[in-house]
C-alpha cells in the first residue's frame, strides 16, 4: 500500500512522469474540490440553523464525497475517475439542494454553483467531453422547470433568501473568475517557456515562423560568416575521463561560449561533441558580420586562457571564413537550423588545420577585417579537395 506522505495533498497526486498539462489539471481539480469544503461547511450550518435540516445534509454529503474522493486519488493518481466523481457532485448535489429547498427562488438559485461543472470539465478535458456536462447542466435546469409547480418550500425568510442568493451568485462568480485567472495564467507560463525553448534551439525569425504554422524555406545569403572551435587534444583528455565528468566540462565551456555569442547577437548554430559552431550575418544580415565574428573568436580565446574549465587548463583551434551560405531548417521531426555551401566547409577547415590558441583566418576574412585587426600571414596551406588556401592568424585588435 503506498504511504501517504505529508505533502500538500495536490501535489501527491502529481506523478513525476505527469506532462505540464496533466500536472496543471491535478492542481486546479484537487485544489478547487477541497477549497470548496469551507463553504460547504458553512452553508450546512447556516441551513441546520435556520431549520431546514434536510438541506443542510446535502452540503454535508459533499463535505464526505469530496476527502474520500482525493484520498482515494492519492492513492491510485487515477485523473479521470476523480475528475468523474467531482463533476458529479458539482452537477448533482447543488440542484439537490435547490430541489429541497423549493425551487429557484427559495433556494436563492443555488443551482447556479452546478455551473462550475461544465465551467471545469472545459479546463480539464477534451472540449467535445466537456459538451456532454454542459448539456447536462441544461438538463437539469429543464427538470427543474418542470418540477417547480410541484415543490414545497421550506419557507425560509425573505431577507435569507435575498442573501443567499447574494452569496451564491458571488460566490460562483469570484470561483469562476479565480479558476480562469488561474488557469490563464498557468498557459501563459508554459507558453512562455516553450517559447523560450524554441528560441534557444531556432533564431527568432525562424521559430515565429514555425509557431505561425509556415515552413520556412532554406534561404540563401551572399555574406556571412562562420566559425568553428574546437578543444585541442580533447580526445586523449575525453579517455581519462568519466563520461559524467567529460559532459559537465562540455557543458561549461558551451555556457561560457554561449554568453559570448549573446553579447554579439551572433546565431550560435550547433556543438558536434566537442566543436562549436557560430554564424554571423544569418538569419538576420549583417554588414559587420566578420567583425562581429572576429570579435568573438578573441574572446573566446580570452576566455581559455583567464579561466579553467573544470580543474583544467583548455586550449582551443578556432577557425574563421566568410561568404556565401545557404541557411535554414530541413525536415520534418527534431529541427535544427543549420548552414550548407563551400564557405562552411573552408571555415570548418580553417579549424582543423589550425593551431593551439590560434585563429585562423582565410583571406575573404581577411579582406573584411584587415583594417581593425592585426593579423600575421602564416602562408598557404593543403586542404584536401579545396587545394591550396591562404591563411592569416588574427593576433588582436588595431591600437584605435
Amino acid at each position: 500500500m503506498q504511504q501517504v506522505s505529508a505533502q500538500p495533498l495536490e501535489r501527491r497526486e502529481v506523478a513525476p512522469t505527469d506532462s505540464a498539462e496533466i500536472a496543471l489539471q491535478k492542481r486546479l481539480i484537487v485544489s478547487l474540490s477541497l477549497g470548496l469544503l469551507p463553504l460547504t461547511l458553512l452553508w450546512s450550518v447556516i441551513y441546520f440553523a435556520a431549520g431546514a435540516p434536510l438541506s443542510a445534509a446535502v452540503p454535508g454529503l459533499y463535505m464526505i464525497i469530496a476527502p474520500i474522493n482525493a484520498a482515494v486519488f492519492a492513492w491510485n493518481r487515477n485523473l479521470v475517475v476523480y475528475r468523474f466523481v467531482q463533476l458529479q457532485t458539482f452537477l448533482i448535489l447543488p440542484w439537490l439542494l435547490m430541489m429541497s429547498l423549493g425551487g429557484f427562488k427559495t433556494s436563492s438559485v443555488v443551482i447556479i454553483w452546478a455551473a462550475l461543472c461544465p465551467l471545469v470539465a472545459l479546463l480539464l478535458e477534451d472540449p467535445r467531453q466537456s459538451v456532454c456536462w454542459i448539456l447536462g447542466f441544461v438538463g437539469l435546469l429543464i427538470v427543474s422547470a418542470i418540477l417547480q409547480p410541484f415543490l414545497v418550500p421550506v419557507g425560509l425568510p425573505e431577507t435569507f433568501v435575498t442573501w443567499f442568493f447574494v452569496l451564491n451568485v458571488g460566490a460562483v462568480i469570484v470561483i469562476a473568475f479565480t479558476l480562469l485567472y488561474y488557469f490563464v495564467n498557468q498557459r501563459n507560463f508554459f507558453q512562455e517557456r516553450s517559447e523560450m525553448l524554441l528560441l534557444n534551439i531556432l533564431p527568432k525569425e525562424i521559430s515565429e515562423a514555425l509557431r505561425a504554422g509556415h515552413q520556412p524555406m532554406p534561404a540563401q545569403y551572399e555574406a556571412a560568416s562562420i566559425l568553428f572551435a574546437d578543444i585541442v587534444e580533447f580526445t586523449p583528455m575525453a579517455a581519462t575521463m568519466t563520461p559524467l565528468h567529460l559532459v559537465d566540462l562540455l557543458n561549461e565551456v558551451f555556457q561560457c561560449f554561449d554568453d559570448l555569442v549573446e553579447k554579439y547577437g551572433l546565431e550560435k548554430i550547433k556543438t558536434i561533441g566537442d566543436c562549436y559552431m557560430v554564424a554571423a550575418g544569418v538569419p538576420r544580415s549583417s554588414p559587420n558580420h566578420a567583425r562581429l565574428i572576429v570579435n568573438l573568436a578573441l574572446d573566446m580565446q580570452a576566455a581559455a586562457a583567464e579561466r579553467k574549465f573544470g580543474d583544467r587548463q583548455l586550449s582551443f583551434r578556432i577557425g574563421v571564413n566568410s561568404g556565401q551560405v545557404v541557411a535554414g531548417v530541413i525536415g520534418r521531426k527534431k529541427f535544427i537550423y543549420d548552414l550548407w555551401g563551400d564557405a562552411v566547409n573552408v571555415a570548418s577547415r580553417m579549424e582543423s588545420h589550425g593551431q593551439s590558441r590560434s585563429i585562423q583566418i582565410t583571406r575573404n576574412t581577411y579582406q573584411l577585417i584587415k583594417d581593425e585587426f592585426v593579423c600575421e600571414a602564416k602562408g598557404t596551406i593543403d586542404v584536401k579537395g579545396i587545394d591550396q588556401l591562404e591563411t592569416w592568424h588574427v593576433l588582436g585588435k588595431k591600437a584605435a
